[in-house]
């Protein structure tokens, strides 16, 4: 199998275990860290979650980092 199909597993793996997941890590506080950006006016609300992408791309390149070896 190529690589690209076996990456292709990997991922899709991903997908279903977070869903699977996804009624429990709807309750963790996710998204509203403190230093993420949110605006809120009238009738428009702009929500940046500046502080929770680091902390995801810290663990992303921490996972990728250990399989890489």
């Amino acid at each position: 199998m190529s690589e690209t199909g076996k990456w292709l597993i990997v991922i899709g793996g991903l997908i279903v275990v977070i869903g699977l997941l996804w009624p429990w890590l709807g309750k963790m506080p996710w998204g509203r860290l403190p230093g993420d950006i949110v605006i809120e006016r009238e009738n428009a609300r702009f929500y940046f979650p500046i502080t929770t992408m680091i902390i995801i791309s810290v663990v992303i390149s921490i996972v990728l980092a250990i399989f890489r070896r």
